[in-house]
């Protein structure tokens, strides 16, 4: 029976790349390529995303709409400090697969230590100040009353988990940038799980409510470090996994060169990041003056889109390391040709899944609440971050090409048009006009639309194979001045 199975699913496969190749979407041999490496971190993108919407859908169901709102709120703060690993990863993912790419191997494991390095001296603070001022800044952006409460428990409870998020990310990119996904992908996999259990267990069976949610999240993202700190030391596990890029205390920790390019490549990255996470704070306020129902709807749209956002994780990465890898050989039209086809197939897969979503929308809303009411509003802000979904999708295997190419200056002044020349104020514009919650509908839509247009432009251009050449093994520290 599951030889079966199996034979069938490869026949389907097979049909499916076929079908994919003679519609001009991606070559046969590059999505397999393509698709060796996506898989792993698709599904390490659902295991990261699920932690925050699994805690939802259990405090949902144990506590109601007040304490999903307070939720929502301690996520926007989670999520602004977790933007600034990703950026900083993906800087790392940039000049690890270049290198690599290079046949320098030691070159690229002195960027992880330095990249970790970097890591610990920004989440030090960030720690502290979150659970030092959590209360006032879940009041800040609207919280009060059960939301209050809610949202600061949380906010406490998983801050310090910052510390092992900020590793498991550059861990993660590290593993990619050496086309290795799947080692992380069993590892955060593992740590999704442990999480579900977790975070049931504390809350519906011991009846720790919002604290015995953050407690599991927190213990689950500090256990997928120490599973992902064995292998970046060189470890196997049980004969494979083990990082040919290992971290280890000898050796040196610093060079100046590649200190000023990880930051250089990273800076836009997590500037770009940063301005995605602090949007979110306003769009919470104008959502809360429309109560805690709305601000609830629109936390459980954002999880939606986040989720869907994992199948970016995997072609994004796939841009980045298989782009940078050829760049960092010398083919940039063969990169090109990479970035083209693995951005054809995000928008396909992109168009049907957000279809799907779209299509139940309001069951998917009801595992969150269940209020028919609430229902309604909620299964509304599912179709608009449906939407927005797929010019998501699109962005990140644009995005993820030029990051490979180290070209992370453009996509940042994107982004930020966006958000803050489009998203933002069509939300605002909701306040005052009879478009009202409307306003948060399109602002959900904008602010990965614009960017997702202004970065396809780019690539188009080809610029970005210029900005890769500063970057390359035998670049050194030449600068280059690229538009």
């Amino acid at each position: 029976m599951l030889s079966r199975l199996r034979n069938g699913a490869v026949r389907v496969g097979e049909a499916v790349a076929g079908a994919l190749d003679r519609a001009g979407v991606i070559d046969r041999s590059r999505l397999d390529e393509t698709m060796g490496l996506a898989w792993p971190r698709i599904v390490t993108g659902f295991a990261i995303m699920s932690k925050n919407t699994v805690d939802l859908a259990v405090i949902g169901y144990a506590l109601g709409v007040s304490a999903v709102a307070g939720l929502g709120y301690a996520f926007a703060f989670w999520q602004l400090a977790k933007f600034v690993s990703i950026g900083l990863a993906g800087g790392t993912v940039s000049l690890v697969s270049q290198n690599y790419g290079g046949d320098e191997s030691e070159r690229a494991g002195l960027v992880v230590k330095q990249s970790l390095l970097v890591a610990a001296l920004l989440v030090a603070p960030i720690v502290a100040g979150y659970v030092l001022g959590a209360e006032r800044l879940i009041g800040l952006v609207g919280g009060d009353g059960a939301a209050l409460s809610a949202g600061t428990t949380y906010l406490v409870v998983t801050a310090p988990a910052l510390a092992f998020e900020f590793f498991n990310m550059i861990a993660s990119r590290t593993y990619a940038g050496v086309g290795d996904t799947r080692t992380p992908m069993v590892a955060r996999a593992g740590g999704a799980m442990l999480n579900v259990v977790l975070t049931t267990w504390l809350v519906l069976g011991a009846g720790l409510g919002v604290f015995g949610a953050g407690l599991g999240t927190a213990v689950s993202i500090a256990a997928v470090g120490l599973v992902l700190a064995w292998g970046m030391t060189g470890r196997s596990y049980f004969g494979r996994g083990a990082s040919p890029v290992p971290v280890g205390v000898s050796g040196p920790w610093l060079d100046a060169g590649l200190t000023r390019q990880l930051l250089r490549v990273s800076a836009p990255l997590i500037a770009r990041r940063v301005a995605e996470g602090v949007v979110v704070f306003p769009l919470l306020w104008i959502a809360s003056s429309f109560g805690s129902a709305t601000v609830a709807a629109l936390e459980v749209g954002r999880r939606v889109r986040a989720l869907l956002g994992s199948f970016s994780w995997g072609f994004s990465i796939a841009a980045s390391t298989l782009v940078g890898q050829r760049l960092g050989a010398g083919e940039e039209s063969l990169a090109t040709a990479y970035g083209r086809d693995v951005i054809a197939l995000s928008a396909v897969v992109y168009v049907l899944a957000s279809a799907a979503v779209i299509a139940a929308a309001a069951p998917i809303a009801g595992v969150f609440v269940d209020d028919p009411a609430a229902v309604s509003a909620t299964a509304a802000f599912v179709v608009a971050a449906a939407v927005s979904a797929v010019p998501l999708g699109v962005d990140g295997s644009i995005t993820g090409s030029l990051r490979g190419a180290g070209d992370t200056r453009w996509p940042f002044v994107a982004s930020m048009i966006g958000l803050y020349a489009f998203a933002l104020p069509v939300a605002l514009v909701g306040l005052v006009t009879p478009l009202g919650v409307g306003g948060l509908y399109a602002a959900l839509v904008a602010e990965k639309l614009v960017p997702a247009g202004l970065n396809g432009y780019r690539f188009r251009s080809n610029r970005w194979q210029a900005v890769s050449r500063q970057y390359r093994p035998d670049a050194g520290d030449a600068e280059e001045e690229v538009g």
